[in-house]
């Protein structure tokens, strides 16, 4: 009888771990500095993160339909698992120059579906996003001077440097200004 109840608990326990591991991960030893988990991709030939909680799901980009009076940043729409959801080309976004001249810019791509409290949206990136966890202090704040004038709130929340490499860091909450939200919900002034 005893030899059942051990058993019963340890298999228990790795559920529990399972479920709890990415909440204790960063808590492991008392003193063991805070972690960050990032999704990293490459726009032109710099890369990029976003911090996952801001990623929904990552899917091969789908067909897309191009839509009249938007942005040209915004590639269209697509169904990704039944819903429609615009498609953005960060590239574009951020006037920056591809990183090989493709034909077609959004074939064999990827999609970041990014869910805000209003609205979702899918960013495409042309290779199959990291994954990255790394200690909060290898980031730094972004200079002042590097945001964008033209984008209402500081979307660049700092700068990852892991060796020799530095990955921007995005928060894609900021990204599109209060008009263009309104723009892509279907939401008049």
């Amino acid at each position: 009888m005893n030899k059942g109840k051990p058993d019963e608990t340890a298999t228990e326990q790795p559920k529990e771990t399972v479920a709890t591991q990415k909440e204790a991960a960063p808590k492991t030893n008392g003193a063991s500095e805070q972690t960050i988990h990032l999704v990293v991709f490459k726009l032109g030939t710099e890369e990029y993160a976003i911090k996952i909680e801001q990623v929904k799901e990552v899917t091969v980009t789908p067909s897309i339909t191009q839509m009249p009076r938007t942005p040209s940043f915004i590639k269209g729409v697509a169904n990704i698992r039944g819903d429609i959801i615009a498609i953005m080309d960060l590239e574009e976004r951020f006037r920056l120059r591809p990183a090989v001249n493709d034909g077609d810019v959004l074939g064999n791509t990827y999609t970041l579906v990014i869910e805000a409290k209003d609205y979702s949206i899918g960013v495409v990136v042309k290779e199959v996003p990291q994954s990255l966890n790394l200690p909060v202090s290898k980031i730094d704040k972004a200079p002042s001077f590097l945001q964008d004038i033209n984008i209402h709130e500081n979307y660049i929340e700092g700068i990852a440097k892991i060796g020799e490499r530095l990955i921007i860091v995005l928060d894609m909450f900021k990204i599109l200004t209060v008009d263009e939200i309104k723009q892509l919900t279907g939401q008049q002034k």
